[in-house]
């Protein structure tokens, strides 16, 4: 459904990234940045690409790697593992950010934009929300940054996603710390899921609350 792209990033650098993007199944509802987990554009991110431009988004998700490694995509492994947080702690967070404001140029042209991510994009959806402008919602699933980022203030209607079995980020301590910088954010815990439980590998996924997750990005997304 989708196709790589290049788009040309607002850091200094100027450096062309690839994206892969996805046109709108029938009226266009607005933009979305996709934004990866540590394991690059996968399958399983591309495949939520060609999801949101099924629910009627033009939606796109930049290669955030592509510095270090271009086309870096890796296995859900040990060595994966590794290599994605590698690649996500030698990438410095204001580059990152550049390129996904350059996304948002890309879409905003068309309309409203919108951005969702997961695990390392759930931190950059937060990051995001705070630092970027233009922006109409956010939604930012299990990011690792979030709680000791969480004083930043969104500039746009945000949602943050947490699953209860996630061994690695406490829920109620991040749900604590957003909330009491801002009550007015909603942060979901799933009770069934862990980790990654948007991702449609079997051994991360939780249909149920990816499904509930979804709903609630759509609805904030005004699909």
């Amino acid at each position: 459904m989708g196709e790589m792209i290049k788009i040309k990033s607002n850091a200094p650098d100027g450096f062309t990234f690839d994206a892969y993007h996805a046109a709108p199944a029938g009226e266009r509802k607005g933009g979305v940045i996709v934004v990866q987990e540590i394991f690059g554009l996968d399958e399983y991110v591309r495949r939520d690409v060609d999801r949101w431009a099924s629910f009627g988004f033009e939606a796109a998700a930049p290669s955030l790697y592509d510095r270090r490694e271009p086309g870096f995509t890796a296995g859900h492994d040990e060595a994966g593992m590794t290599a994605g947080i590698t690649n996500a702690r030698s990438t410095p967070l204001d580059q990152a950010l550049c390129d996904i404001a350059a996304v948002r140029d890309l879409l905003a042209p068309r309309g409203k934009v919108y951005i969702v991510g997961y695990c390392y994009g759930g931190s950059m959806t937060w990051l995001a929300a705070g630092q970027l402008a233009g922006l109409s919602g956010a939604s930012s699933y299990y990011g690792s940054l979030v709680k000791a980022n969480a004083a930043l203030k969104p500039k746009c209607p945000t949602i943050v996603h947490l699953g209860r079995l996630d061994a690695g980020i406490p829920a109620d301590e991040v749900k604590a710390a957003v909330q009491e910088a801002h009550p007015e954010v909603p942060v979901y815990i799933y009770e069934d899921a862990g980790h990654g439980f948007n991702n449609e590998d079997p051994a991360r996924h939780s249909a149920a609350s990816a499904e509930l997750a979804r709903k609630r990005t759509l609805e904030l997304f005004g699909g």
